[in-house]
């Protein structure tokens, strides 16, 4: 780095006050950020990565401790009070983070909103506020940005969402801007946009990059500089042409060479029908035009029949908005819909929610963002034992506590956790959780609706490789919704390809990766395969 870094952290140090003592989650490390330098810090979930930008950004929650030198243009913002650190949060240094939904207020629409850090920064009116948001609106490429303006966050796609959050992050000309995993919820051809996005405004705003990734595909590609976490320490860092050619640390090496693999061994050819849907249909009346006089209907699942029998894995494929989870839901009876869905050769449109009742501990899902699925107030052993309370309610206390232990071990983590609260854990630890409290009941189908995107590739192996064991032991079903070509190539014995709410292609996984027959498809692959 030839000039003065305009951020210098030295010596930072964060930890956690839990029930089982102190957690050491970073441990001492010099970090520096040049002007228009793009940065990247990479690792494992849970080595530490976002919890030093969050402390840099005073973020870190309640029991959260940091120590060290985090300065900005020779200014240590540890040593600001609150009001003076929000004058450089979202002035100076901006942030952008993994999963919009959670930053972005359902209540609102997307201009107020926008509008807010103009006003409190700049002193801008109402009226130049949302003149301003226009722009930034044009300046991250939203389409019809009058219109968005008016939104609210739901009725926008994951990645407007996430342009809406870089443009909320530009609106007072920062800095720095820290993008901490802004990605990993987006499917392939979307995530390429995003990034690519970033790129260009980085060039076009002079400002710096700080990108949080798991993603090296990414990572290697947009660059100067890779800062690589393991257990709270940097283990190496330097250009990032050096770290991906000759990289030193055995860490380093294994991060490079992780991706999901492996095959999948079909089920036998007379393994019983687990669950069938015919005709399955998902529709939303949605209002538009002047004063919303105007309906028209979405047609989110269109005409799809499946099949899934026990012991198999059908993994279902598309980009974002293109019908893959709500068709999840809809096979659950999680949403309205119309067709056949038959489980166990029992129809399921004529039951009620009492009547479907006994059949949800045989139905489970696990969501693609734990953090968001698991109760902040409740432990982790309260959490996975939740199921229990409503399907084996005579169960005693002594019992449910075993079964929780049982659980933990079965997911590969300590039942000695159990008092701690989801927020003490890693993003891969979280996920080993939900799927915990999945397991705790004994299903026989499981959606997996992306149960890996927001995960680092070594995380992933393992999930994968615990999921695999999970079904191999239990005889389990799997849906298995995602964007991650690579995952769900190691994961399913058969594939759907989804657009538009129709299934466009399907067959055996290797034949769909070897010889796509549409052009969809292909696109897809082509852009998992460039990342």
């Amino acid at each position: 780095m030839g000039s003065e870094p305009i951020l210098a952290i030295r010596d930072l140090k964060v930890r956690f006050r839990t029930n089982d003592g102190p957690c050491e989650a970073v441990r001492g490390i010099d970090l520096d950020v040049g002007p228009g330098e793009f940065v990247a810090v990479v690792s494992e979930s849970g080595s530490g990565k976002s919890q030093s930008v969050m402390a840099a950004m005073g973020l870190l929650a309640s029991n959260g401790e940091v120590s060290g030198a985090i300065r900005y243009r020779e200014v240590d913002l540890l040593k600001l009070s609150p009001a003076v650190l929000n004058s450089y949060r979202g002035r100076k240094l901006a942030m952008i983070f993994q999963e919009p939904m959670t930053s972005l207020d359902p209540l609102f629409r997307i201009g107020t909103q926008m509008a807010a850090p103009l006003r409190k920064h700049q002193g801008l009116s109402r009226k130049a506020a949302r003149a301003r948001a226009l722009e930034l609106l044009k300046l991250v490429r939203i389409p019809h940005p009058e219109r968005r303006l008016d939104s609210y966050p739901h009725e926008l796609s994951g990645g407007q969402r996430q342009r809406v959050m870089i443009a909320m992050a530009l609106a007072n000309d920062p800095d720095i801007l820290i993008a901490d995993e802004p990605t990993t919820a987006l499917d392939v051809t979307i995530e390429a946009e995003i990034l690519a996005l970033i790129a260009e405004l980085r060039q076009q705003l002079g400002m710096a990059v700080i990108l949080i990734s798991h993603d090296l595909g990414l990572v290697r590609k947009y660059a100067e500089r890779v800062y690589v976490m393991k257990s709270g320490d940097v283990v190496e860092s330097g250009p990032a042409q050096a770290i991906f050619e000759a990289p030193q640390h055995p860490y380093t090496k294994a991060l490079l060479a992780a991706e999901p693999h492996g095959h999948k061994a079909p089920p036998p050819a007379h393994a019983p029908i687990l669950l069938e849907a015919r005709d399955l249909r998902v529709s939303f009346d949605l209002s538009r035009g002047f004063l919303k006089r105007e309906t028209v209907t979405l047609h989110a699942v269109d005409g799809v029949d499946l099949t899934v029998r026990r012991g198999q894995t059908i993994g279902i494929v598309g980009e974002s908005g293109s019908g893959k989870s709500t068709l999840g839901r809809a096979l659950l009876k999680l949403l309205p819909s119309s067709g056949i869905v038959r489980f166990e050769d029992r129809a399921l449109a004529p039951l009620d929610r009492a009547a479907m009742r006994p059949l949800r501990r045989s139905l489970q899902v696990v969501f693609q963002d734990p953090f968001g699925s698991l109760s902040p107030r409740l432990t982790v052993g309260e959490i996975i034992t939740e199921g229990l309370l409503v399907h084996e309610p005579a169960l005693s206390r002594t019992e449910r506590e075993r079964r929780a232990a049982a659980a933990l071990t079965e997911v590969c983590l300590d039942p000695a956790l159990r008092n701690r609260y989801p927020h003490e854990f890693s993003g891969g630890q979280r996920q080993r959780i939900a799927i915990a409290r999945a397991m705790i009941l004994h299903p026989a189908l499981v959606v997996l609706d992306e149960p890996t995107s927001a995960l680092d590739r070594t995380v992933q192996q393992s999930i994968v490789a615990l999921l695999k064991d999970l079904q191999a032991r239990h005889d389990l079903s799997y849906l298995f919704i995602s964007h991650d070509l690579a995952v769900v190539r190691a994961m399913a014995d058969e594939i759907m390809v989804m657009k538009d709410g129709r299934v466009v292609e399907r067959g055996p996984t290797e034949a769909i990766f070897e010889a796509p027959q549409q052009g969809y498809t292909q696109r897809l692959i082509a852009a998992a395969l460039k990342c």
